[in-house]
């Protein structure tokens, strides 16, 4: 098969009556007829919307060749000058040798999110047969006790957006874009596909699958994972470690809603999410080397969709091949701050993302069709570990509690969030109601004054940094933008240590993810629980 790449389509390329104009320009840029063209399949397409008058695709074709044809495939690429032009090479994940008994003990996972659900699958799949441990429920479960939160504010700390199968990238837009050129992440992306996803994401540039899709792939990998030999635990957490005098494992201590159990464990993938606070803490008593870690805070901003839309494509915004539109916003400020954007998510809605009770957080989601009126995205700013005040490793745990209890007393002690239009946001006034955009947040809003529930140097980056990106998103400083408190969860604020062969110094105890501060996105945590679960694996050798 030939691989062509940065070959520009038409729009058009990309609705159903189109594909034959992905045939023509193929085989315009080999040279060929296209007679002699077998079959063209995407590998790769991004929208180029840099000059708003000719917004188009830029694709990675898969060309095959009758085998009739006058000439090879390889001379075709030959003489095709270039180097977009050449024989299309795989890149494979590496081979996992599968062991020839399972393990006992049973390796054991803690956690369901991306990186413990990867982890867990390399195991099983080398035939570890894997205990996994989950403090949430299961996902259908899980939707019930996020659906009575919403309902009457009745607050599960161990079931809701960042605890249960699936971890808090359930209940997201999905983003499985990544800066990392792993080969694990075609394999992340074909195991996703294989439980339910759109077979899109394996060749779109920004691939997303949308938190219907996610709800029902979680579950399925768990079933491929129980077909293999695994065993996955609901409502199961972990509540201590059991060490030798050396610091090795030898044991883990559970918490059910029958009471403890003690279970048998040499090794442990420690995939608990950023949110596990609990778990940092026990960590800690254990000796565990955790240290500070940078992360950032700020709120979830709306727009009209529409307004997006037309911002980044143009007249072309309405093309039925296009979608919503989404952005991604950075700058570094005089402040010595850098502001950003941050799970976008186009035609979705802000959540209600509280996991510890009289604390409010927000995050973002959006279904598969992203066809909400809103576009949101977090807005944020920059934390320190110089801003923790305190060299105490979970002193940033601290921080963040601080700033949504704020939030929490801010919206009325009943869940609620904060809000404030951007406009009176950018004034220092307080908001008494919306305006043209409405709030998304599910538990309600209080339009209010967000200076209560976000630190000074927060504030200032923030409205430094509006028109900044104005200027590149014509439309993002709109006066009735809606700003939602408080997101303070977008990545871990401690690291736990590991050394090269991804342990910590508890012999045994292997973190990943993100909650251990290795990871940030759904497929960077997939792909560090698969190296966890591979180093794992030699230890069985």
């Amino acid at each position: 098969m030939i691989e062509l790449r940065n070959l520009e389509l038409p729009l058009a390329a990309g609705t159903p009556a189109g594909e034959h104009l992905m045939h023509g320009a193929a085989a315009k840029r080999l040279g060929v007829k296209e007679a002699h063209i077998a079959s063209v399949r995407l590998l790769k397409r991004s929208v180029d919307a840099r000059r708003k008058s000719n917004v188009h695709f830029v694709a990675t074709l898969g060309v095959t060749l009758h085998k009739g044809s006058p000439e090879a495939e390889d001379a075709v690429v030959r003489r095709a000058l270039g180097d977009d032009v050449s024989i299309f090479a795989p890149v494979s994940p590496p081979d996992i040798a599968r062991l020839g008994t399972p393990p006992r003990p049973r390796p054991i996972v803690v956690g369901t999110g991306p990186a413990g659900l990867f982890a867990a699958l390399t195991l099983a799949r080398a035939g570890a047969q894997p205990l996994v441990l989950e403090r949430g429920a299961a996902v259908e479960d899980r939707i019930r006790a996020l659906s009575a939160f919403i309902r009457d504010g009745t607050l599960n700390p161990n079931s809701n957006i960042q605890f249960g199968e699936g971890g808090a990238g359930t209940f997201s837009d999905g983003k499985l874009t990544t800066n990392t050129r792993n080969p694990r992440i075609r394999s992340v992306l074909e195991s996703l596909v294989k439980a339910g996803a759109a077979e899109e994401i394996l060749w779109q540039a920004r691939p997303h699958i949308g938190t219907d899709q996610l709800t029902g792939a979680v579950k399925r990998l768990r079933l491929e994972i129980e077909s293999l030999g695994g065993e996955v635990r609901f409502n199961t957490r972990l509540s201590d470690l059991v060490l030798d005098a050396e610091g090795a494992l030898t044991g883990v201590v559970v918490e059910t809603e029958h009471g403890r159990e003690d279970l048998a464990a040499e090794m442990l993938i420690l995939a608990t999410g950023h949110s596990a606070r609990d778990t940092f803490e026990m960590l800690a008593a254990n000796g565990a080397s955790l240290e500070q870690k940078p992360f950032s805070i700020g709120v979830r901003i709306e727009h009209d969709q529409r307004m997006v839309d037309r911002a980044q494509y143009g007249a072309a915004a309405k093309h039925p091949a296009l979608g919503a539109a989404d952005y991604k916003l950075s700058c570094h400020l005089p402040s010595g701050r850098s502001a950003y954007t941050f799970c976008m998510c186009p035609g979705g809605e802000v959540v209600a993302a509280s996991s510890e009770e009289g604390g409010v957080v927000t995050n973002g989601m959006s279904r598969f069709a992203r066809d909400g009126v809103n576009a949101n995205s977090a807005f944020l700013v920059n934390v320190v570990p110089t801003d923790f005040g305190s060299d105490d490793p979970l002193a940033g745990v601290a921080f963040q509690r601080r700033w949504e209890r704020a939030a929490f007393e801010l919206g009325g002690c009943d869940y609620r969030a904060p809000a404030q239009l951007l406009g009176d946001f950018l004034q220092g006034v307080g908001s008494s109601a919306g305006g043209g955009v409405e709030a998304t947040y599910p538990r309600r809003v209080r339009y209010g004054d967000l200076s209560a529930c976000l630190p000074q140097f927060a504030l200032g980056a923030l409205r430094e940094a509006v028109p900044v990106f104005d200027r590149r998103l014509r439309g993002f400083a709109a006066a009735d933008a809606v700003l939602t408190g408080v997101e303070t969860r977008s990545s871990s604020p401690v690291r736990v240590l590991r050394d090269e062969a991804w342990q910590s110094n508890l012999r045994g105890v292997y973190p990943c993810g993100e909650g251990a501060g290795y990871a940030g996105g759904i497929m960077s945590a997939a792909v560090d629980g698969m190296r966890c679960a591979e180093a794992v694996l030699t230890r069985y050798e």
